[in-house]
């Protein structure tokens, strides 16, 4: 465990969380709580991870939201909890709460017809040795296992379809670790925060954990009400106040977070 910032004191906020005895924890999945595979399908989390989730939820004293770029079409048992916890898909898209109730925000007609679009370049992309997954308001085109010659043609394939279409005027190009994703505006990370904190007490202790450039936006916005940690195996600039690495400095936060509001 390394603290990023040097006057941050994680035993305070520690501290702090036992005397509120209540708290929010936002988790990102892949690359977070559960190591990446080539088979999405397939990810699970680390062990120890899910029964310290279950944890949590059971004590009642902590608010789990799952906040994650996959889609929740379904509830995702790919987390391996007994309980269902609240989660945000899609970057934010979607909302799953935790009595099972599903809410998806729609897209106009412009971006729906962008998405369509891109959706028509997948044939091309897989020849290319990448993987497209359409979800609602975005498409992500992955290349995670691919070789570096391969990675440079998806790129410059996606790249060159995007302008010769003019897509930059109605869908975002997000980056993140093993591809790149096209979204409708509206949705970040960094909303889901700032929806999830909208009704909290300034005084909760709040964390937000995750690993790729897609959660640095909820770092910055998580920035002056709780800790921000990036969990990963190896270091990158970031906006974050820690650094674990996973899984075992990750399940040592999960176990202290506990103690600490039990």
């Amino acid at each position: 465990m390394e603290m990023l910032k040097p006057n941050l004191r994680l035993g305070m906020f520690m501290a702090r969380l036992g005397q509120c005895r209540r708290g929010i924890l936002m988790l990102d999945y892949d690359g977070t709580l559960a190591p990446f595979t080539l088979d999405p399908g397939a990810v699970r989390p680390y062990p120890g991870v899910s029964e310290a989730l279950d944890a949590l939820m059971a004590a009642g004293g902590t608010r789990v939201v799952i906040v994650t770029g996959r889609s929740l079409r379904d509830s995702p048992p790919w987390l391996g909890t007994r309980r269902q916890p609240e989660a945000w898909g899609s970057h934010g898209r979607e909302h799953l709460l935790a009595d099972g109730q599903y809410l998806v925000a729609g897209i106009d007609e412009f971006a729906a017809r962008a998405l369509a679009l891109a959706d028509e370049w997948s044939a091309d992309v897989e020849a290319a040795g990448g993987r497209c997954e359409a979800k609602p308001g975005c498409i992500a085109f992955h290349w995670r296992g691919a070789g570096s010659t391969q990675v440079v043609r998806i790129r410059e394939l996606l790249s060159r379809r995007f302008h010769e279409e003019a897509l930059e005027d109605v869908l975002e190009w997000r980056n993140f670790d093993g591809g790149i994703e096209l979204r409708a505006s509206g949705t970040s990370k960094a909303a889901v925060v700032e929806a999830v904190l909208a009704d909290a007490p300034d005084s909760l202790p709040v964390a937000y954990l995750g690993d790729d450039s897609t959660d640095e936006d909820a770092f910055i916005a998580i920035r002056h009400r709780g800790l921000a940690v990036l969990v990963r195996p190896h270091y990158r600039p970031t906006a974050a106040d820690i650094w674990l690495k996973p899984p075992g400095e990750l399940l040592t936060f999960l176990h202290a977070w506990q103690q600490a509001s039990a």
